[in-house]
C-alpha cells in the first residue's frame, strides 16, 4: 500500500463510539466523487446499492447488479486514502445461501480496494452475518427501512415496530456485526438502539442520537432530479450551478465567444 495511505480501519472506526466521536459517512461511486469525498475528511464511504436510482436511474435499488458494485467501488477503492470503505451487497447476493454470500461479499473484498460490506436485515440475516464475519469479511448491518425489501414493505415507509427493530439490532451486534444503519426509524427509537448496543449506529432519517450519520453523495450537493427524501439535506445547490454553467457556455459557442485566444493554440 502506499505511503500515502493512512486509512481508517474497521477496529479503529467501531472504537469512535467508545471515544464519544460522531460518525461522518457519505456515499460515493466513482473516482472523482471519491476523491473529494474523501479529503473533506469523513470517517466512512459507503459505495451503496443507491447508485441504481442516482447513477443509473432506476426507480429502485434492486436492478444493480453485484458486478456493476464491484465497479463502482473498483473506481473509488482508487481514490480513497482515509476513509472506511464499505460496499453495499446486492439483491439478493446474499440471500442465495450461506457459501454464496461469502462468495459473493468475498469477491468484493479481493477485487476492490474495500475493507466491508452492508447487508440489509437484522435477525432474519443473522446467520448469513456471522458466517460473514466467521470467514474475516466485516459487515455493516442494516435496519429499520430496507430499501431491497421495497416491494414486500409496501413502500418507503417510516418503520415502526419498535420491538421488531430492538430485536433486528440485537441479534446483528451478536451476529458480530462490526456497525449498524439505522434508516428512517423514529428517533426515539433510534436513541434507544444506539444506548442498547455497544456498536456504532450510523443514523439516515433516525434522528440527531445515533453514533453517526450518512446521507446521499447527490441529496448532500443538491444534485437531484427527482423526489427529494425528507431526512436529506442539501448543503449546495450543484443542479443549479451545473445547469447555468452548461447553458452559459452554449451561448459562448453559439455566439462565438469560445474559444477564444487564451483557450486556442
Amino acid at each position: 500500500m502506499p505511503a500515502d495511505f493512512n486509512q481508517i480501519t474497521v477496529p479503529q472506526f467501531t472504537a469512535m463510539k467508545g471515544d464519544g466521536r460522531k460518525i461522518t459517512m457519505l456515499t460515493a461511486y466513482d473516482y472523482s466523487q471519491a476523491s473529494l469525498v474523501d479529503a473533506a475528511g469523513v470517517e466512512g464511504i459507503l459505495i451503496g446499492d443507491s447508485l441504481s436510482m442516482v447513477v443509473q436511474g432506476h426507480s429502485t435499488t434492486l436492478p444493480v447488479t453485484l458486478e456493476e458494485m464491484i465497479y463502482h467501488a473498483e473506481m473509488v477503492g482508487r481514490a480513497v486514502r482515509r476513509a472506511l470503505l464499505v460496499v453495499d451487497m446486492p439483491f439478493p447476493s446474499f440471500h442465495l445461501g450461506i457459501y454464496k454470500a461469502i462468495e459473493n461479499a468475498g469477491r468484493i473484498l479481493k477485487e476492490t480496494r474495500c475493507q466491508a460490506v452492508k447487508l440489509e436485515g437484522g435477525a432474519e440475516q443473522a446467520e448469513v452475518i456471522e458466517a460473514l464475519v466467521s470467514a474475516g469479511i466485516p459487515v455493516m448491518a442494516h435496519c429499520g427501512l430496507r430499501p431491497q425489501s421495497i416491494h414486500q414493505m409496501g413502500g418507503y415507509r417510516v418503520q415502526t415496530d419498535e420491538k421488531q427493530l430492538l430485536a433486528d439490532a440485537r441479534a446483528a451486534e451478536q451476529s458480530g456485526a462490526f456497525s449498524l444503519v439505522l434508516e428512517c426509524i423514529p428517533a426515539e427509537i433510534a436513541a434507544k438502539i444506539t444506548q442498547m448496543v455497544k456498536i456504532p449506529t450510523i443514523g439516515i432519517g433516525a434522528g440527531a442520537e445515533c453514533d453517526g450519520q450518512i446521507l446521499v453523495f447527490h441529496d448532500l450537493l443538491g444534485l437531484n432530479t427527482g423526489y427529494v427524501p425528507r431526512h436529506a439535506k442539501a448543503y449546495a445547490d450543484l443542479k443549479s450551478t451545473i445547469t447555468q454553467a452548461v447553458a452559459t457556455y452554449r451561448d459562448e459557442v453559439r455566439a462565438g465567444k469560445f474559444p477564444a485566444k487564451d483557450n486556442s493554440f
